[in-house]
């Protein structure tokens, strides 16, 4: 029975974004294993039948000591489990992972960039100083004959072949992590006011100062409107905003925080508009969630977000860093109830289509049998 060994940072992320592929995995008759900083979802992985091997792991860069710790610990793990496959997510397991699989002759990666991230994008000098390391190492460690890198966009793609960080030949475009278009099912608009609901980490690169100061212009002209921000800080990541930022804005009396949320479906069913200013995306998954539940979208005009926002079809595509532009799109909502629900029709049409978690799992299936036809069987897997 192939091992697959999923490399993702935090079990919550795994949970959230790559469970559907396991389970796929799990049912084609792979053993599954995942590597994780576990929190609150090891036993849960475990019901699914899932090996669970822990790892003390930051998604973002410490000391480094502490970095050359966590690499040691990933080394270890690779060469104890000995996969047949890893699947590995985010820059850093990337990073880490493709460089421990040399070490440990895992021979079979693959790799999946959710949107080239804070790494490749952040304007701060600590990731403007790593970049080059970080991009050089992936021409080195990403170019091998039995692995592929998931990118969610066609910008991606094009962006990394173009700067020759990965073999054209080894991307592969698989757009988003699904979505249970079951879970997340269409519901009849709540009464007014309108709500706005951006769903995310709170990071800065979200948009989330540009959301707040469209709210507060609509505010001041009048609009009866609520503006709500679900999700938490992620103190991992160095974009993230300060929970007193976060509450100070919820103190102002316009901007409600409602924190990280469990049951994201009942907030779409609570809201009228899904809204997400980004700067930088793979595909994200909170608006495919809002679009499988019929809510209409304003996204930014970016790789990504424009993937599942087609403007004027299922939402409003407005610049980025533009809050007066925000403002404009989120006004032309609240006065036209007619057009929310046929572009959340539209959204829901769209995610049945090519969006859904049973068309994301397969196409990722198709890339392990293809990669694990082509390499004989690894060694057995040292007991544990």
């Amino acid at each position: 029975m192939p091992r697959v060994l999923f490399f993702v940072g935090a079990d919550w992320y795994f949970w959230s974004h790559r469970l559907t592929i396991a389970r796929a995995a799990r049912d084609a008759g792979y053993e599954v294993l995942v590597l994780t900083h576990v929190d609150r979802f090891g036993e849960s992985m475990r019901q699914e039948g899932f090996t669970v091997v822990p790892i003390e792991f930051v998604r973002g860069f410490g000391s480094f000591f502490y970095e050359l710790k966590a690499f040691l610990a990933v080394a270890r793990a690779y060469r104890r489990v000995r996969p047949d496959l890893v699947h590995q997510v985010s820059p850093k397991c990337i990073l880490y992972g493709s460089l421990a699989a040399r070490l440990s002759g895992v021979r079979v990666l693959v790799n999946t960039l959710p949107g080239l991230g804070y790494l490749f994008t952040s304007r701060q000098w600590r990731s403007r100083l790593l970049r080059p390391f970080v991009t050089n190492a992936f021409r080195l460690l990403l170019a091998g004959r039995h692995t592929r890198v998931i990118v969610q966009n066609p910008d991606d793609r094009k962006d990394l072949a173009r700067r020759r960080v990965v073999p054209e030949r080894n991307l592969v475009l698989i757009r988003g992590s699904g979505v249970d278009t079951a879970r997340f099912a269409p519901s009849p608009e709540p009464p007014s006011p309108v709500l706005f609901a951006l769903v995310s980490r709170m990071l800065e690169g979200k948009g989330i100062s540009e959301f707040v100061e469209a709210a507060r212009i609509l505010r001041e002209t009048g609009a009866a409107a609520r503006f709500v921000l679900v999700g938490g800080p992620d103190s991992q990541n160095p974009d993230s905003l300060k929970p007193e930022q976060l509450e100070a804005w919820n103190g102002e009396g316009f901007i409600e925080w409602w924190g990280k949320r469990d049951d994201v479906e009942r907030v779409w069913a609570a809201a009228h508009v899904a809204v997400l200013p980004s700067y930088d995306e793979g595909i994200p998954k909170s608006l495919l969630e809002a679009a499988a539940c019929g809510r209409p979208i304003v996204a930014t005009d970016i790789p990504g977000c424009r993937e599942i926002v087609r403007d004027g079809e299922n939402g409003l595509l407005i610049p980025p860093r533009d809050a007066p532009a925000l403002a404009v799109a989120m006004k032309r909502l609240i006065a036209d109830a007619a057009l929310r629900q046929s572009l959340g029709r539209r959204g829901r049409e769209i995610v049945l289509a090519e969006f859904s978690d049973a068309i994301v799992a397969e196409k990722t299936m198709e890339v392990y049998r293809a990669l694990l036809g082509s390499v004989p069987a690894a060694p057995a897997a040292t007991p544990r």
